[in-house]
């Protein structure tokens, strides 16, 4: 990702090797690459719908739409700012302003192919509050919680339906928790920095209706070499695919 400081307390962003360009707060949650695997790891295609909750502003809803054309996308967001900068970013979706639970109601009629959600990462009592009210929003629960976001991902699925949640590794009791009678054929993807080392994120892959047995994928390793050496790029290929060419992220070759 390169930033471009600009005067309205924004940044313009480049992602996907500057394939897309998406406005964020300078100052406050931003982006980095966990939306952008979230949305590598959709197997949408030309024609399928869109739902992602909590969009923020917007990053992978753009970066989904710009590998898959003819998609019909639709992201709801709760703070009123980041909503506003969805909808400049992404204009091909359609932007709702509101609390997962208290959707419009043509929206709670609605159905999707794909529901797609990088909730907050922490539990409210588990951290202090940060100052601002976004980095709150974008990393610790305030009044929704995991097992909130997956039914409601489950509600706005179609029959065999995919969902799609990216989280951290240790809460992935509780996310499969949740998932329990709502959703089946789990696989988790755990996400490492190195080899050798613990995985800190995981994407749950899930359908509405699916009998599959639960798969525990091997991890995606994000970085060549057991550590870090200099300032420069050290993505694996496959990574590097995804963050700077928009590649789709094959879950193929874990199986």
């Amino acid at each position: 990702m390169r930033s471009t400081l600009v005067d309205d307390g924004l940044t313009h962003d480049a992602f996907l090797g500057g394939r897309v360009h998406l406005w964020q707060p300078r100052a406050g949650y931003r982006a980095g690459v966990d939306p952008v695997l979230l949305a590598a790891s959709v197997p949408a295609v030309s024609g399928q719908s869109v739902l992602e909750l909590g969009c923020g502003g917007g990053v992978a809803m753009a970066c989904l739409n710009t590998r898959v054309a003819g998609l019909s996308l639709t992201g709801v967001e709760v703070q009123s700012a980041y909503a506003a900068l969805a909808e400049r970013n992404v204009p091909e979706a359609r932007i709702v302003c509101a609390d997962l639970r208290e959707m419009p109601g043509d929206l709670r009629q609605q159905s999707f192919d794909h529901v797609i959600a990088n909730p907050p990462f922490f539990p409210r009592a588990s951290h202090t509050a940060a100052r601002d009210a976004g980095r709150n929003a974008g990393r610790m629960e305030l009044d929704s919680t995991i097992s909130d976001w997956v039914d409601v991902m489950a509600r706005r699925l179609r029959p065999r339906g995919f969902a799609h949640i990216i989280q951290r590794i240790e809460r992935l009791p509780e996310l499969l928790t949740a998932c329990d009678a709502r959703l089946g054929s789990l696989e988790a993807l755990p996400i490492a920095g190195r080899i050798g080392r613990a995985a800190h994120l995981v994407i749950v892959r899930a359908r509405k209706g699916g009998r599959a047995g639960f798969r525990l994928l091997p991890p995606l390793i994000l970085h060549e070499g057991a550590h870090h050496v200099g300032d420069r790029d050290s993505y694996a290929p496959e990574i590097s695919a995804v963050l700077r060419d928009g590649a789709p992220l094959d879950w193929a070759w874990a199986s």
